[in-house]
């Protein structure tokens, strides 16, 4: 009879082969975090560097318990309770090798919609001192002009209307604060992991603006007693698909139901500002600093904004995973033109940081043939990407009178993709926020070269500069009518 294959449980740890698995005793774990949005980055980062300290016998009381409030966040909670919460995190190396470990550091899971209750109540535990989150860019519901919170979508003005708010994190956390002070208890630190220009802002005026309109009373109270570091996150981390589930299955003989493979390459920089304490960070390698934002702009515009650089044209012309498209010569060109030329001069210095050698360590990174990352993961929710990783060069280049070129040529891709066509005829599925309005604006470019950049809400003033407007409007144009290849390379050439 043929055996059956072993399942990934606290049960099986200690007889899985050639696998790093945790050796600390999980039962005395301690739950110190609730962490928002349990996806592939978080468990390919911040729960690595939690079970880096576990596995050195520290931060058993910094724990993390998963959280989530929208309907696919039920997924996670099948897929993990059963294996007890761990997962395999496999680093994939550029020359085909790999290195899997068992996480250990997730230690449960609360999933709102089942029971919003217990997860207040576990928010609320005074021995919950951080609530992290990655809950996306466009999750904060921030109107990226203004940095106002906007209270538009549909969740966030439910949870406005009711009396126990639970279809938002803003909600969730509204009530487990209020508990807090009802009890006299202390503040929490609240540690955004997305990939914002002063996430930490950001997050403090989503939060502490929902509480206002909610509950002003506790809003001031929320403003003394919680902290919103700012940090800056990376690692090339794309989604799981079954070939990963099959390797660790013929490799290592056992089913996990939700691994994940990342690049080897990680990077978090933390500002030092918590409420309540925090786990020894810098023991497992995070950078804490008194500022954050030279790193994350260095981060925002050489990494996210190279992503957003090579992603349309690289779809465009065929392609389909990031490392083909950084390899392809004519738009590698692009890319150390727009690192070189555009992106580094808007930087602030770092102490023993060369950015234009950061901006080559990106696009080796890129290349990794091993990652498999797909282009349309890049591509998607642009109008959310766009204008916090791309649009600041631009903005700080025109200020400063620099070039735009590089810059206004991969907004005219972006728009040129928007249009639902590659060049050999096949549709593209546009997935963003703003589906249907860019779709819209595209399908007139063709008449009105200005079209796509016109939504204010997108570009703010850029449609106004004349420099900005002639860079756009030159590249859309070659892009339109000479094919993306030529296109690339006159471009190169001016």
């Amino acid at each position: 009879m043929k055996e059956s294959m072993k399942e990934l449980s606290d049960a099986t740890l200690a007889s899985l082969p050639d696998v790093e698995v945790p050796r600390y005793d999980r039962t005395a774990l301690r739950n110190g975090i609730v962490h928002m949005g349990v996806g592939h980055f978080h468990r390919s980062h911040q729960a690595l560097y939690l079970d880096e300290l576990m596995r050195r016998g520290a931060a058993t009381d910094w724990a993390i318990c998963g959280a989530g409030v929208r309907p696919g966040d039920a997924a996670v909670h099948r897929a993990l309770a059963p294996q007890d919460h761990l997962y395999t995190l496999t680093v994939k190396e550029p020359d085909g090798s790999r290195r899997s470990r068992v996480i250990g550091s997730l230690n449960g899971y609360r999933y709102a919609q089942d029971d919003p209750a217990g997860l207040v109540a576990q928010i609320a535990d005074p021995a919950i001192r951080i609530v992290s989150l990655t809950i996306t860019e466009g999750g904060y519901g921030i109107d990226p002009a203004t940095g106002e919170f906007t209270a538009e979508s549909p969740e966030i003005r439910a949870d406005l209307a009711a009396d126990a708010p639970d279809r938002t994190v803003f909600g969730i956390v509204l009530q487990a604060m209020r508990l807090r002070r009802e009890r006299g208890d202390r503040g929490m630190t609240v540690v955004s992991c997305d990939n914002i220009q002063h996430n930490g802002r950001v997050a403090s005026a989503a939060f502490l603006g929902f509480a206002e309109l909610k509950d002003p009373a506790l809003a001031r109270w929320m403003r003394q007693h919680i902290r919103f570091p700012s940090s800056m996150v990376d690692r090339v981390t794309p989604g799981t698909v079954d070939a990963d589930r099959t390797y660790l299955e013929a490799t290592h003989g056992y089913r996990d139901r939700w691994p994940v493979t990342c690049e080897p390459f990680h990077q978090w920089v933390l500002e030092d500002d918590f409420a309540a304490g925090r786990p020894p960070l810098e023991d497992a390698g995070v950078d804490m600093v008194a500022d954050v934002e030279p790193y994350e702009l260095m981060k925002l515009r050489l990494a996210n904004g190279t992503h957003q650089a090579l992603c349309y044209f690289g779809h465009l012309l065929g392609h389909r995973y990031v490392h083909e498209a950084v390899t392809d010569p004519d738009i590698r060109a692009l890319l150390l033109r727009y690192i070189d030329e555009e992106a580094v001069p808007t930087l602030r210095p770092i102490a023993g940081v060369d950015p234009r050698a950061y901006g080559r360590t990106v696009i080796d990174r890129f290349s990794n043939p091993e990652i498999q990352d797909p282009l349309t993961r890049i591509c998607a929710k642009t109008s959310d990407r766009i204008p916090t990783f791309l649009l600041p060069v631009v903005t700080a280049q025109l200020k400063r009178g620099g070039p735009t070129r590089q810059c206004a040529a991969v907004v005219a891709s972006w728009a040129r993709y928007a249009e639902g066509t590659d060049e050999q005829g096949r549709t593209i599925d546009v997935v963003d926020p703003r589906r249907d309005t860019l779709m819209a604006a595209a399908r007139k470019q063709g008449s009105q070269a200005t079209a796509f950049i016109e939504d204010p809400s997108v570009f703010g003033d850029l449609a106004q500069s004349a420099q900005f407007v002639q860079d756009y409007t030159d590249a859309l144009d070659r892009i339109r009518t000479k094919g993306v290849r030529r296109a690339l390379g006159e471009l190169a050439a001016l």
